[in-house]
């Protein structure tokens, strides 16, 4: 090895130790051929998660709750506006002017605006949604660069870690042809992961925005280009308010790997610059949410307990430390009083072989999933819903660095890392077959039912600008050219009503519900004017007073959901 210059014969002599390696001249195959491999991953990623959703548009899946109170919310950052959704406020009784940034804090939603200026319809969500969970595939991609071009017992953020002690001075990082092999798994599994399809399946949430941002996070952190790490983390703080916790929480795992320490080659300064950032991370995004919950909520509208659905723990924040401190076992039993919990924890962690559990960056999910398994809303704890999506790109970052560090130490762990890696994606590419890839698939998926067709048949007789109350599967077709409203337990009054009689469909307890709501209204001013297969189509043909009847005024107090006994405890379903 080369003496170094510029360094007295001391300080070589106490240095420590690095491990010998070979780096690749072009990290990960970089050049014309691999930026081809990119961006086919990137459109194949694109193509499957835009046809999940419009798939489900197509078959009249996608609700008013969410699709069109995202459309009504773009829709007026796009007009220069606040994002009002009556969809929203009306259900849930929020004043008159309530903005969804009263909701969930999602600043960033205004970025979608300039497609809203092409094309104003909920299916632009749809595609820009696909656009931004397929700007992953490129971060993805390096940061399996990272990982497989680190030299055995050094982190993954070039610094030491503490995941791993045991090195072999001898490893030589892959081969550059390897490394952009592995990349390419890696842009395959992510986008074409089960969490990426049944986000897509879900039509749009802002986790649109936090997947590609948390990758960004994570492989700008790797690359010690924490400016720009600290950038991606900021805009996570304003894509949901609960995301700071998420961000405070890597700034953690910056200041664990980058600690001073001593190991059996010396002692080792930590990275002051990481030391830094990873301080200002681990302050400023717990800061960030509750600045966001505590303030800027409420001054939009919103309550900062509105989604406070840890009731087992406490009526309140203060009321569940208060809790935790005197029963510190009262976690575990909330996380377990569900048997669907902990099979959620075994899945997504069960199908990645454990391996995430070798790595600190899976640290950033505590937040995260204590959010799912302490809830008493049974919505959570389903992997059909997007909230999977959030955890994905963690989820990955970690596979890729145990993977990595195993394969640096050559030998039999080479072979095991190969071993290992081939079962995580085979297992992940069935997996989003068997969760929505077959369906997508098959022709018959894209066709909706004959209730669902009827309530499309049903909605096309509405004139535009009519003051509407819809079910939810069809609230979609109709948020963009009239003025429309869940139907739900409360009527509105409104000019037409398109409800079914024969099927449950959200928000309502029970189907009867929704014949009894038809019989009132016939009872008190309206005709029905169409009906075909269990859908029915009212017009109010008289002012005379609809009994319970109730529009959201600025003495209103919003209500929460009532979640059906039947919803939640099936994992694959919700």
């Amino acid at each position: 090895m080369p003496v170094e210059t510029g360094l007295s014969p001391s300080t070589r002599a106490n240095r420590p130790l690095l491990p010998r390696v070979t780096r690749p001249s072009t990290p990960g195959g970089a050049g014309p051929l691999a930026g081809r491999r990119t961006a086919v991953l990137t459109l194949l990623c694109f193509a499957v998660t835009a046809a999940c959703g419009l798939q489900q548009w197509s078959a009249v899946l996608l609700g008013g709750f969410d699709l069109g109170i995202f459309h009504q919310g773009v829709a007026g950052y796009a007009h220069g506006g606040l994002p009002i959704s009556p969809v929203k406020s009306y259900h849930h009784e929020f004043p008159p002017g309530f903005s969804l940034l009263g909701d969930h804090f999602s600043p960033i939603l205004a970025a979608l605006a300039p497609l809203y200026w092409i094309w104003e319809d909920p299916r632009t969500l749809i595609l820009g949604q696909a656009l931004l969970l397929a700007a992953g595939v490129p971060l993805i991609r390096r940061i399996a660069v990272h990982c497989f071009t680190r030299p055995a017992g050094s982190g993954t953020d070039g610094s030491a870690d503490g995941d791993d002690t045991d090195t072999d001075d001898t490893a030589e990082a892959a081969h550059p042809r390897t490394v952009g092999r592995i990349a390419d798994l890696a842009g395959l599994v992510y986008g074409l992961g089960w969490p990426l399809l049944a986000a897509g399946r879900g039509g749009f949430h802002e986790v649109a925005f936090a997947v590609p941002l948390t990758l960004l996070m994570l492989e700008r952190g790797l690359a010690r280009r924490y400016g720009t790490a600290a950038l991606a983390a900021a805009l996570l703080c304003a894509t949901k308010e609960d995301l700071g916790l998420l961000v405070g929480v890597y700034g953690l795992v910056l200041l664990w790997r980058n600690r001073p320490r001593g190991d059996r080659r010396g002692e080792r300064a930590g990275d002051r610059r990481a030391l830094a950032w990873g301080a200002g991370l681990l302050v400023g995004g717990p800061l960030a949410s509750a600045l966001a919950i505590v303030r800027l909520i409420p001054a939009m509208g919103g309550r900062p307990d509105y989604y406070w659905v840890y009731g087992p723990i406490g009526p309140d924040a203060g009321s569940a430390f208060a809790n935790l401190v005197g029963d510190p076992l009262l976690l575990l039993r909330v996380a377990t009083d569900a048997t669907v919990k902990p099979l959620l924890l075994l899945w997504l962690f069960g199908t990645l072989l454990l391996l995430p559990l070798r790595s600190a960056t899976t640290l950033c999910l505590l937040p995260l999933l204590a959010e799912r398994v302490l809830s008493d809303n049974p919505n959570h704890w389903s992997i059909a819903h997007h909230y999977d999506a959030l955890l994905w790109p963690v989820l990955l970052t970690a596979v890729l660095e145990v993977l990595g560090r195993l394969y640096a130490r050559g030998g039999t762990h080479r072979r095991a890392a190969y071993g290992l890696g081939t079962v995580v994606v085979a297992g992940s590419l069935v997996c989003s077959l068997l969760l929505g890839g077959i369906s997508v698939l098959t022709p018959a998926f894209w066709r909706p039912s004959a209730s669902n067709a009827a309530l499309v048949r049903g909605a096309e007789r509405i004139p535009d600008g009519a003051l509407v109350e819809a079910d939810n599967q069809v609230v979609p077709r109709l948020v963009g050219r009239t003025d429309v409203v869940l139907v739900d337990a409360t009527p509105r009054g409104r000019d037409y009503v398109l409800i079914r009689s024969d099927t449950r469909t959200f928000p309502f307890q029970r189907a009867a519900e929704q014949a009894e709501r038809i019989e009132l209204l016939l009872a008190h001013g309206y005709r029905q004017i169409w009906a075909e297969d269990g859908v029915v189509l009212l017009h109010r043909e008289s002012d005379e007073p609809v009994p319970g009847a109730r529009v959201p005024d600025d003495d209103s107090t919003p209500v929460k959901e009532i979640v059906p006994s039947d919803v939640g405890h099936n994992l694959f379903r919700g």
